[in-house]
């Protein structure tokens, strides 16, 4: 019996134990364990009992956690220095006070005991265990004292200076901003211990900046010197055993569409026609699988990274360069393998069959947005082949979206922002990007392979990672029923479907108010994330649904790929091993690195937009308000994709309090008020880029 099946027996017998906890040999007992198999038994209970599935009490017994009274969780620091904890069974957060957390920072998976509840708030309680710590390393400044150093941490969310006793500096000197590994997390009362492990070195030179928030975050820029041989090894291997076993597709007219700076082409279209008012569209992906095999050096570096992570300045990949950017990239007028799905689709976008080939094939064009986007809308050209593939794939895509939008799949349309960087690293724009017709259709083709794959994948019952997207919690869609009635949207009282919110948005679209009903649904929303269990995908409106489209880039499309080669294409079954408890805990793994990645390339932005504002001190801006909060309002800036805020401080004239049915700021004695929407005249009066936050004052 495997770990996962065994681990469900365990929780079984504890949830129906009436002695109460239990030791490990009455377990073994109780589960008829033989005596040969009970140190391996034994191994597991401690294996369990590591990420927090069971808990040992007095006596050395073990109890389920919630049993107890005990969650298991994510803790998050708020500014205040008090902690949230996210159970991993996603009940509701858990308030830690600062004084309960122990030694637990911002990250660590932890065990909280539940001590107090009260109704209409987050249960209370304390941090009794740290199962894993989030922080081996912490970024920082690095400062002198008397008899000793320490570093400031940049991250806010960590609260407590690292102590570095003298001599264990290395070569940083005050200001210098650094690396330092922590060697003794302390408690409460006693600040984290640690040496210097790396000297980033000023904050003023060029591209310290961003490397604090690369190491910030644990990532890594180089390869261990095994994974690059293991990578070299295998291109070597592969180009020597030719292109045996595949369907030779080098004939079919290629083309990628990709950002002007990608270096990694996970993807490429082609079409043909298959009959009266129908095309074959072929999705070629990158054959990554055929270099990355399961259990090798590679593999367990891709899924330790998890993802590549695109910083404002760098990718840091989750391949090798040799790979990822090279022999496994659908670069133009080199033969490529590829995992090609082709689809037939009438006019109308419905799907009225298709297949799965492994295949040789070959880019004509490396295409960009912008070039696609110029041909789409007549003003450019790229050859005529091309120039009416792309016509007649832009009108299927539209088809493909309209069939999408009839079952209620949501489309955020918000802006994001773009840095343009000179040739030290410094900003010099910062622009708002919207996605153009080009985007889109790239868009609705990846989307018709995944979902295509996720169905068949489904109707076989093969363990792959789904990409589950799960509605709203009631209470957050009556939240969201309420703020959007205050601005003229109105939603149903029970009942509230994608379709309904699908809705909304499009009766905002082109208003005043559109970014603002978008962004309330997008936050009303759960986060997607890679599950073993199907249940859906609510913001597509999708029934199945999973990642396959980007295996350069995506743990997860690696794995799929793995799954629809051996399956589809070669007829071979499952392995065991491939699903269960290994595949589960790499859909969690990928998650949490997805998430990390986000964070990271979201506080790289933040970063490049404070230094590029900092030039800017003391200059006058028109913009919008973008948000209203109790301590101030945010305002958009027209000139440029930047977001700062003006403090409630900052307004002298009169005590401001928030109106949440308004969307305003409102002033108790003069009436003035800062609405959503509101057009603003603000001066650039503050920035700090250590915390990557702008300030603006109103301008008379």
């Amino acid at each position: 019996m495997n770990d996962e099946a065994m681990g469900q027996r365990v929780r079984q017998a504890l949830e129906e134990s009436r002695r109460g906890p239990l030791k490990t040999k009455e377990l073994a007992r109780t589960l008829d364990i033989p005596p040969a198999e009970y140190r391996a038994f034994r191994d597991l209970m401690r294996r369990m009992e590591s990420t927090g599935a069971v808990y040992r009490v007095k006596g050395q017994r073990y109890s389920l956690p919630e049993k107890i009274n005990l969650k298991v969780g994510t803790l998050s620091i708020a500014r205040s220095e008090d902690g949230f904890v996210a159970p991993d069974d996603r009940t509701q957060d858990i308030f830690v006070p600062s004084a309960l957390l122990d030694s637990a920072m911002h990250g660590d998976q932890v065990v909280v005991r539940i001590e107090s509840r009260t109704t209409g708030r987050n249960p209370e309680g304390r941090v009794i265990k740290i199962l894993r710590r989030a922080h081996p390393t912490v970024v920082g400044t690095f400062r002198r004292a008397k008899r000793f150093g320490y570093v400031a941490p940049l991250d806010q969310r960590i609260s407590r200076d690292v102590i570095v006793p003298s001599g264990e500096e290395g070569a940083a000197r005050g200001g210098d901003i650094v690396v330092a590994r922590i060697t003794a997390y302390g408690s409460r009362k006693l600040n984290p211990m640690g040496q210097v492990e790396r000297v980033l070195g000023p904050l003023t030179e060029p591209g310290v900046d961003v490397l604090s928030i690369l190491f910030g975050y644990g990532l890594d820029l180089e390869f261990p010197e095994e994974v690059e041989r293991a990578a070299r090894d295998v291109i070597a291997k592969r180009e020597g055993e030719g292109w045996d076993g595949r369907v030779d597709r080098t004939a079919l007219h290629i083309f990628s569409i990709d950002p002007s700076d990608a270096k990694d082409h996970d993807d490429a279209l082609s079409l043909e026609p298959a009959g009266e008012q129908r095309w074959e569209v072929g999705i070629h992906i990158a054959d990554v699988s055929h270099f990355v095999e399961r259990a090798s050096p590679l593999d367990l570096e891709a899924l330790r990274r998890g993802t590549s992570v695109y910083l404002v300045d760098r990718v840091v990949p989750m391949l090798p360069h040799v790979l990822s950017s090279d022999i496994c990239s659908l670069r133009p007028d080199v033969d490529r393998a590829a995992v090609s799905l082709f689809v037939s689709l009438d006019q109308d976008g419905r799907a009225l069959g298709h297949r799965f080939e492994r295949t040789r094939i070959r880019s004509r064009h490396r295409l960009d947005y912008d070039q696609v986007q110029a041909v789409l809308a007549g003003n450019g050209h790229i050859d005529p082949r091309t120039d009416r593939d792309l016509m007649k794939l832009a009108e299927l895509a539209r088809a493909l979206r309209a069939r999408r939008a009839r079952r209620g799949s949501l489309d955020f349309d918000l802006p994001e922002a773009r840095v343009i960087l000179g040739p030290d690293g410094a900003p010099v724009d910062i622009q708002k990007v919207v996605q153009l017709e080009s985007h889109r259709l790239i868009e609705d083709f990846m989307l018709l392979a995944n979902e295509t794959v996720a169905r068949e994948s489904e109707r076989r019952k093969l363990p792959i990672p789904y990409r589950i997207h799960e509605p709203p919690p009631p209470d957050r869609l009556e939240e969201l029923r309420r703020s959007l009635g205050t601005l003229g949207y109105s939603l149903p009282k029970r009942g509230i479907t994608a379709r309904d919110l699908q809705k909304t948005l499009q009766a905002a679209d082109g208003k005043p108010a559109a970014n603002l009903v978008s962004t309330m649904i997008l936050r009303s929303m759960a986060r997607a994330r890679y599950h073993v269990a199907n249940v859906g995908h609510f913001g597509l409106g999708a029934s199945t649904y999973t990642h396959f489209t980007s295996p350069i880039r995506r743990y997860p499309d690696l794995l799929v790929h793995r799954v629809v080669i051996r399956a589809l294409l070669d007829g071979e079954g499952i392995p065991t091993d491939w699903g269960g408890s290994s595949l589960a805990q790499a859909a969690e793994r990928s998650t949490l690195r997805e998430q990390l990645a986000a964070d990271a390339e979201r506080d790289s932005v933040a970063l490049k937009k404070a230094e590029f504002m900092e030039r800017h001190l003391g200059e006058e801006f028109t913009g919008t308000v973008s948000a209203v909060r109790t301590f101030g309002a945010f305002v958009l800036l027209d000139e440029y994709f930047v977001e700062g805020l003006v403090h409630v401080n900052s307004l002298s004239d009169d005590f401001y309090l928030l109106r949440e049915g308004e969307h305003a700021l409102v002033g108790e004695r003069t009436g003035r008020r800062f609405r959503i929407g509101d057009a603003l005249r603000v001066r650039v009066s503050r920035v700090d880029r250590l915390e990557r936050k702008i300030d603006f004052i109103p301008v008379p």
